[in-house]
């Protein structure tokens, strides 16, 4: 496994700072289908979607939901850039006039579900690319493994931002 450490100024458009954006362009290379259920404005996928019907995405669904349009083993690559915390759901949902409940902030068991998604459309030897402020990824016992982490420090009180890419290697288990 091979983990990295770089700096960069924050940026709420993650796609947009350098280092995070190299790193998802040198994972993506040579991939066909890129699907990215939170693609926000700048996202290097094939198919993006975001709730945000101002986002310049191919769809405006709930992550879920997006994701369920796909086929099993369908897809080479995913890429996963959520809001990391409460407080930013409460901002992305309020943004668009959507009502945000205490439900909508634990997103614990909403993550859970994307990566299970996740974990169903890639194709055996897919790779899943998480974004978030943990090196969780998708996971071993949905069958990944992991192969590079980049932690982009970005000073001050600043949050690092932990991006990873993990391999679907089997089934989950």
């Amino acid at each position: 496994m091979i983990i990295e450490r770089k700096w960069a100024m924050p940026n709420r458009h993650t796609f947009l700072i350098k280092p995070i954006q190299n790193f998802v362009l040198a994972e993506i290379a040579g991939k066909d289908v890129v699907v990215d259920p939170f693609s926000g404005y700048n996202s290097p996928a094939t198919v993006t979607n975001d709730l945000n019907p101002d986002a310049p995405t191919d769809y405006h669904m709930d992550a879920i939901e997006f994701l369920r349009l796909f086929g099993d083993n369908s897809v080479d690559c995913v890429i996963v850039d959520p809001p990391y915390s409460p407080r930013q759901i409460a901002e992305c949902y309020r943004a668009i006039g959507k009502q945000v409940t205490a439900t909508d902030t634990q997103n614990g068991a909403y993550i859970s579900k994307i990566r299970d998604e996740v974990a169903r459309i890639l194709a055996h030897g897919g790779k899943a690319i998480m974004c978030g402020w943990n090196s969780n990824g998708i996971g071993k016992t949905r069958g990944f493994v992991m192969n590079r982490i980049l932690v982009c420090a970005h000073g001050g009180s600043h949050n690092d931002t932990i991006v990873t890419s993990e391999t679907k290697v089997q089934q989950s288990l």
